[in-house]
């Protein structure tokens, strides 16, 4: 049975009945407010340079400020350490104990016919990850993928970016990814070719924060699918 938003909060307290999913940033930011003079955020998203190759620093003038990392209140009917990603809000969260997780801003799938959706293990986790496009990729956008078919080995160029965790169902590969991207700007919006992005800096994050074995779910990727 397809996971969705509503199965989602089935197994919740009856004391939770009628209540969703729900989502409350720690603090309130005044409407004028930009990350870009927030010394956090500067320090968050600021440059990396003890990795294998330097890892620029995110724009944060060109960043909604709701995608950018930060503890939430979050009611969850899956254990804390569990990874839950919202496609449709352009998040995930890592479940935390007390109704709250920390949330991530992503970019995922622009076609839902390719995302996938439901539960998984992540079964393994790779620093600076190859990437090979997938067969049905390449049949679909055979001159874009055609001559990448051998795969890019790891760098500043590749697009899983310096870290990717990897979804598996029943033993075998989904192709669905968490990873990093060389396109900060797409962060929040339906752009990939259904695997997740995240800032480099938040995919590192989340890296070194989920073990092999971590359970994941990826809710509907459209409302739609809430009553089907």
């Amino acid at each position: 049975m397809p996971i969705t938003r509503r199965s989602f909060m089935t197994g919740l307290p009856l004391v939770l009945g009628g209540c969703a999913t729900s989502e409350i940033p720690v603090s309130i930011k005044p409407v004028t407010y930009s990350p870009a003079s927030d010394p956090h955020y500067r320090e968050v998203y600021g440059p990396i340079t003890s990795e294998p190759w330097p890892i620029a620093g995110v724009d944060l003038k060109k960043v909604n400020p709701k995608f950018l990392r930060q503890e939430v209140a979050y009611i969850s009917a899956y254990a804390p350490g569990t990874v839950v990603v919202d496609p449709v809000e352009r998040f995930a969260y890592l479940i935390q104990e007390g109704n709250r997780a920390l949330r991530y801003g992503v970019g995922v799938g622009k076609v839902e016919a390719f995302n996938f959706q439901g539960e998984a293990t992540i079964a393994a986790k790779k620093e600076w990850p190859g990437w090979k496009p997938t067969p049905d990729m390449i049949a679909r956008e055979p001159e874009r993928y055609g001559p990448l078919k051998d795969g890019l080995s790891g760098g500043p160029k590749n697009p899983l970016g310096p870290r990717a965790l990897y979804l598996f169902r029943d033993g075998r590969d989904t192709f669905y990814r968490l990873h990093g991207t060389v396109e900060p700007w797409t962060i929040g919006t339906k752009v990939s070719s259904g695997c997740i992005r995240l800032f480099n800096q938040d995919i590192i994050d989340l890296y070194n924060r989920v073990p092999v074995g971590t359970k994941a779910v990826v809710l509907p990727a459209t409302k739609e699918a809430e009553t089907a």
